[in-house]
């Protein structure tokens, strides 16, 4: 597979990480998509492993999904502003303490975002728990999975 393809495939996935933040747009499964593409353009066993993986986890995210709370983060006024520091900061906190980070920086993104806007420690801890349980949960554990499984293919790409 060529620099170009992977490039396309890392891009792909991309979008999908930026999609879950945005209603309407299916992520998770852009991520699946990318993975499935760069797994059949490239049969090699650890390729294989890897879109394995990546089913395994995407099915048990939606399980998890479906236990939590629906999201309805609209009807408390949650904009995408807000969902753009919650996955930067899930981002940063992924790449900084590897896997273990991206919830602990998912939450203070929203927190951050909140305690900027509304100024108050107090507040923006209320916010934070009105996000959290309106669906801020709900995209906390699709975007972690869907980090894990970019994780995976690029640690797939570097090693293979």
């Amino acid at each position: 597979m060529g620099v170009w393809d992977l490039l396309l495939v890392g891009l792909v996935i991309l979008l999908g990480l930026c999609g879950v933040l945005l209603p309407a747009v299916p992520g998770s499964l852009l991520v699946w998509a990318a993975v499935l593409w760069w797994a059949l353009k490239d049969p090699q066993p650890v390729a294989w492993w890897v879109l394995v993986g990546a089913t395994v986890l995407l099915l048990a995210s939606q399980a998890v999904r479906w236990a939590l709370p629906p999201r309805r983060l609209r009807a408390n006024r949650t904009s995408r502003r807000m969902l753009a520091c919650a996955g930067a900061g899930s981002t940063v906190g992924f790449v900084l303490l590897p896997v273990v980070g991206a919830v602990p920086g998912f939450v203070a993104g929203v927190y951050l975002f909140e305690r900027v806007r509304l100024g108050r420690r107090a507040e923006a801890r209320s916010a934070l728990r009105t996000v959290m349980r309106s669906g801020g949960s709900s995209i906390l554990a699709e975007l972690f999975t869907c980090q894990l499984i970019a994780a995976a293919w690029l640690g797939a790409v570097l090693w293979g």
